[in-house]
């Protein structure tokens, strides 16, 4: 068999981190069924990935794989995620990107459903907000993006290639699916992934608070 081309040591770390962390992240309810992927930055060319299919509470090692940049599978007969190139355009684009987190959470589902009409959810005065990368003050909004469901992954990821060129953006909405976050390593991405999480929930409360 030939050789693959990538580091096979480095693979069997990342691998074993993805693992760890999407059996927390199915712990908490986040990745209900076969749902959700999780990607890590394997080198300049390749992304490991959670195979398609699988329930994330139980993945091993052997359910990581291997894709490039334009989602196409690595010396692997596994199939990736139908969404892989909504994680592989991240790499492609941003050098600094180390790892990409796709959830179903509860929260982020109403959310996304609650907030399609308008296109965005407005995130504005929270100090929680100083936990994406590169933000120093609560006295600041962000606009998280909802962008409509759709089974064409290049149409998709063409909306989202707009949205980056937009501005500064930390994760988006899918209506009616769930949320993508990113950052430079899987502590950052986590870090996102959380604050989202309880933002999202905050804008929920104060919606029934205030009906």
């Amino acid at each position: 068999m030939d050789k693959p081309p990538y580091d096979t040591a480095r693979l069997a770390s990342l691998a074993a981190e993805i693992v760890a962390n999407t059996r927390e992240l199915s712990a908490l309810g986040w990745t209900p069924a076969t749902s959700s992927n999780f990607s890590m930055r394997l080198d300049d060319r390749h992304a490991a990935i959670t195979v398609s299919g699988r329930d994330k509470g139980r993945l091993g090692v052997d359910d990581i794989m291997v894709v490039d940049f334009q989602g196409r599978p690595v010396a692997t007969a596994h199939r990736p995620s139908a969404e892989t190139l909504l994680h592989t355009q991240l790499y492609a684009r941003f050098p600094e990107v180390g790892c990409v987190l796709h959830t179903h959470s509860r929260v982020q589902t109403v959310s996304s459903r609650l907030w399609a009409g308008k296109g965005r959810v407005r995130l504005e005065g929270y100090e929680l907000l100083k936990a994406f990368a590169g933000n120093q003050t609560h006295e600041m909004a962000i606009d998280v993006p909802v962008l409509p469901n759709t089974q064409d992954m290049p149409a998709l990821a063409a909306e989202v290639e707009r949205l980056l060129d937009a501005g500064p953006l930390w994760g988006y909405l899918i209506d009616g699916h769930g949320l993508y976050a990113w950052g430079r390593d899987m502590a950052e991405a986590r870090r996102h992934l959380d604050a989202f999480e309880f933002l999202f929930a905050c804008e929920l409360d104060l919606g029934r608070l205030h009906a």
